[in-house]
């Protein structure tokens, strides 16, 4: 149950204040509980909610979270080779996928995936509570404390990412990732994360393999 315990910690935290604003914005914009629950369980990913709740649509809310495939792709192979692992791609958001990458290659391989799959489903229960928590908060929170709360699961990962940027491979993928920022504020909402992810990640890999 060693996933459960870490999920419920500071991870909780920071994905409970990001989704109980969200909750709260749905609210505001008039959604039902139940959208804004399916939003949070179903898209599972802050941006492409975002993306849902700005009149994008649900095509580009799938599109902006393209993201996760090359993330379940470099998580896959710490999952084990068995079929089993196909119950962890539902789960797969920003924070599951970053303390799985820190934590997994320290377990022993028959964990991995129990692990995982412990942390991932913890995680998002709490998204889901928080959404239901935040929408019957909707209306008596003010916007500057929602936009507070949206940021405080970035962060989070933030700090994650630079606690792994001790490693040289994890130190390129951060700065190309900001090096790419512009990308994202360039191009619409659905195609500007894929387009600064592709290009950060490529650039990463480059200097990487110049460096090797």
């Amino acid at each position: 149950m060693s996933g459960i315990r870490e999920a419920l910690g500071a991870p909780a935290l920071a994905m409970a204040a990001t989704f109980l604003a969200f909750g709260a914005a749905a609210g505001v914009a008039g959604w039902p509980a139940w959208v804004a629950l399916l939003a949070s369980l179903g898209v599972y990913g802050m941006p492409g909610q975002m993306i849902w709740l700005g009149g994008g649509g649900v095509p580009a809310a799938l599109a902006a979270n393209a993201r996760f495939l090359p993330m379940a792709v470099a998580l896959a192979p710490w999952l084990g080779g068995g079929k089993g692992r196909w119950w962890a791609l539902p789960f797969i958001a920003v924070t599951p996928w970053a303390m799985a990458m820190r934590r997994l290659p320290g377990l022993p391989p028959p964990e991995r995936l129990g692990w995982f799959l412990q942390f991932a489903l913890a995680s998002w229960m709490v998204a889901g509570v928080a959404t239901l928590a935040g929408w019957a908060l909707a209306g008596r929170l003010p916007l500057p404390v929602l936009a507070l709360l949206l940021l405080v699961n970035p962060l989070y990962f933030g700090l994650i990412l630079l606690d792994a940027a001790r490693l040289p491979a994890a130190r390129a993928a951060v700065l190309g990732g900001l090096a790419a920022l512009p990308l994202a504020w360039m191009l619409p909402p659905s195609l500007g994360l894929l387009a600064a992810g592709v290009a950060g990640g490529t650039a990463a890999f480059c200097w990487n393999a110049r460096r090797g």
